[in-house]
């Protein structure tokens, strides 16, 4: 039975860091499987209903940024999503808005609305306006690799069914070598085969990104050729005049936004038409509450949307919800081979026949964690389910 409004108070939030299998990133300062960079938030009630959530941040300034964010947060009614993280959000963006107390305050967000589709017995995304989709693609997300080694990275995914692939980062626009370029995105479309999407992701985030404007309009021209379905990432991402003009001239679509956080960081990208397709992730944009304005903005300006929600499985379900309750969404991005995504859940996702995932319409999310399954990754998972 769905439990009163006044018996949902927010008694406790606990923050986990994942470790000991951290994915590659492909950065150029590589993470190690014992580094923090993804965290789970559990909100506890006074009625005894769980949310979960997710932060793609270090687990130790998450739970610096709680001890911040507590005072603000614990008492509130947690059937109040909205309310609750803009409070958090307008009694903190002098301490810096859109770094770690945004990134924290969208893992509590999530975790709200999971309550509140507990507590209400409705999935998130009905809750969110509408289900207009219970299936969505997920694009299995892979790093580069030199193109000798192609095969063996995207091989296993599509024998497990997966029709859509993103490949990123690696050596791809690194040394200055466009014939090198052209050999990893052949050898990738040869992988992938002709009828899968294929998706490219140049990295541009990284540490000291240096190929430019120039370098993106010519290696835009040679993914078409490839039939490439969008150019990600292409230019740091704050060379917002580089970006007009790269969409402008480029024949494949241009993504991005996904290290962007609240919606103000995305206006001026949308006004300018910077994007054709724009990446918030829900993970540290400020949450459901914020990602959901976001893309119906972007819907707006006719810019698509595709969640960023990627790094744990709680990341994924966020997407998946928000997948159901937007008019014009094609993809979910879903990391290859990730513990964090694979191993922490009772019922892993599995891909249908198609190479698509069901959407949960159970309440909430619509998933469950297991607690044995994500104490190998977390030294604190007692104190994540512990009531």
């Amino acid at each position: 039975m769905p439990a009163p409004a006044s018996d949902l108070s927010i008694t406790r939030i606990v923050a986990a860091p994942l470790l000991g299998e951290s994915p590659k990133g492909g950065w150029s300062h590589e993470i190690r499987p014992e580094d923090s960079v993804h965290t789970l938030i559990a909100v506890h009630t006074s009625a005894g209903i769980t949310g979960f959530g997710s932060v793609f941040t270090n687990g130790g300034l998450v739970q610096a940024g709680l001890k911040v964010l507590e005072p603000l947060v614990i008492g509130e009614n947690a059937l109040e999503p909205e309310r609750v993280t803009e409070k958090l959000h307008q009694n903190t963006f002098w301490m810096g808005r859109g770094g770690t107390l945004t990134h924290v305050i969208s893992g509590i967000d999530i975790a709200l609305w999971d309550i509140l589709g507990k507590a209400l017995g409705q999935p998130v995304g009905r809750l969110l306006g509408g289900v207009h989709r219970s299936r969505v693609r997920p694009y299995c997300s892979l790093l580069m690799e030199e193109p000798e080694r192609m095969a063996d990275v995207i091989g296993p995914f599509r024998e497990a069914g997966f029709r859509a692939f993103k490949i990123g980062w690696g050596p791809f626009g690194r040394h200055d070598d466009a014939r090198l370029d052209e050999a990893i995105i052949r050898a990738a479309r040869d992988a992938a085969g002709p009828d899968a999407d294929l998706l490219v992701d140049a990295g541009g985030s990284d540490a000291w990104w240096k190929p430019g404007l120039k370098w993106a309009i010519r290696t835009s021209h040679m993914l078409a050729d490839y039939r490439v379905g969008w150019f990600e990432e292409a230019l740091r991402p704050d060379a917002l005049d580089d970006f007009v003009e790269l969409r402008r001239q480029s024949p494949v679509p241009i993504a991005g936004g996904e290290v962007l956080t609240r919606r103000q960081a995305f206006t001026p990208f949308l006004v300018r038409g910077a994007f054709d397709i724009v990446q918030p992730d829900v993970t540290k944009v400020g949450g459901i509450s914020e990602q959901r304005r976001i893309a119906w903005m972007a819907n707006e300006f006719g810019v698509q949307y595709v969640g960023h929600g990627w790094n744990t499985a709680l990341g994924v379900a966020a997407d998946l919800q928000l997948a159901a309750a937007l008019p014009h969404v094609d993809y979910v991005e879903f990391i290859g081979g990730s513990p964090y995504v694979d191993g922490i859940l009772a019922e892993p996702f599995r891909l249908d026949d198609q190479g698509n995932l069901e959407i949960p319409m159970r309440p909430g999310l619509g998933v469950d964690l297991d607690p044995d399954r994500v104490a190998r990754y977390t030294p604190n998972a007692a104190d994540l389910f512990a009531p």
